[in-house]
């Protein structure tokens, strides 16, 4: 087990990406607490080792890092500063670890309130699934108060194969929004271009193969399209928390005075998709909007 005062972690959060985590702390010898607003998924963590807690302020309380990965800006701010939350239980020199994706508002919000608070925030989103997850390859894009750095790269380094520093706090969180529609519009390429080789009565496959070995070939959109081939959706980045992350880079768009068009596009076809009953589907799934324009399914997908 690690000494220190790092050597306790609390995590909150143990969703899709929360679990793994968590697990790859364990791994690496720090004692970890958990929290989750639905308990029964923080549970399995127990039989691992982690300490399942009642609240998110039990699970801070003495920990030298409070570590949050949520679904988005509200349940990261219910958590930390709700009944019960972490922040009032922090000690002063305990770190926050921010790692959900929620943009660049709510961040510069977090850190004027840990500052009040006197404790130091390092805003840390990663780049990467479940899989990843589970396999400590994540990127973590990291930014924060250079005096925090040493105190949280060995969490850092459990959980990923790669730390990106990147200046004061919320250059992370920037960087992850672009990234996240580099990504975004590789899926809707993918899902077009696979609807015109329906279109024009060709064996889709034929595209994956042209491109795989060339210049043209990005794994990423290689993998979207061969899961849009065979139609599986098994949720790696669903398609909510993909929808959530369009509305922050087009609000991040926004106030930067950028015009996304792509983006802006494909959101709304998106969001058909979801509210279709594919939310929980992988991101994969937005074939289907394409697909009903190729004499397909007409805006369904295989569940």
């Amino acid at each position: 087990m690690r000494s220190g005062t790092e050597a306790t972690v609390a995590v909150l959060g143990t969703g899709t990406m929360g679990t793994p985590m968590a697990r790859r702390l364990l791994e690496a010898g720090f004692s970890v607490r958990v929290w989750n607003r639905t308990r029964a998924r923080a549970q399995p963590l127990a039989a691992d080792g982690a300490e399942v807690t009642m609240s998110p302020s039990e699970a801070a309380d003495g920990a030298g890092v409070v570590l949050t990965m949520l679904s988005d800006g509200a349940a990261v701010e219910q958590a930390m500063l709700g009944q019960a939350g972490a922040l009032a239980a922090m000690h002063p020199e305990a770190i926050w670890l921010q790692m959900s994706t929620i943009g660049p508002r709510w961040t510069d919000r977090f850190v004027t309130i840990a500052h009040g608070h006197n404790v130091e925030l390092v805003d840390a989103p990663v780049s990467g699934s479940d899989g990843p997850a589970r396999a400590g390859e994540l990127i973590v894009l990291a930014s924060g108060p250079d005096r925090t750095r040493e105190r949280v790269q060995p969490i850092l380094d459990a959980l990923g194969r790669r730390t990106l520093w990147l200046g004061a706090a919320g250059a992370g969180s920037r960087l992850k929004l672009v990234i996240n529609n580099w990504l975004v519009c590789q899926v809707e390429s993918a899902a077009e271009t696979l609807a015109l080789a329906e279109g024009l009565d060709l064996d889709e496959e034929l595209f994956v193969d042209a491109i795989a070995e060339g210049p043209l070939a990005a794994p990423y959109a290689l993998t979207k399209s061969k899961a849009m081939i065979e139609e599986d959706y098994a949720p790696g980045f669903p398609l909510r928390h993909a929808l959530k992350d369009v509305g922050l880079t087009l609000s991040a768009a926004s106030d930067a005075d950028v015009d996304l068009p792509v983006t802006a596009a494909l959101e709304p076809r998106w969001r058909r998709v979801a509210d279709g009953g594919h939310a929980d589907d992988d991101v994969a799934v937005v074939r289907a909007a394409a697909r009903s324009r190729a004499g397909g399914d007409h805006g369904t997908a295989a569940a």
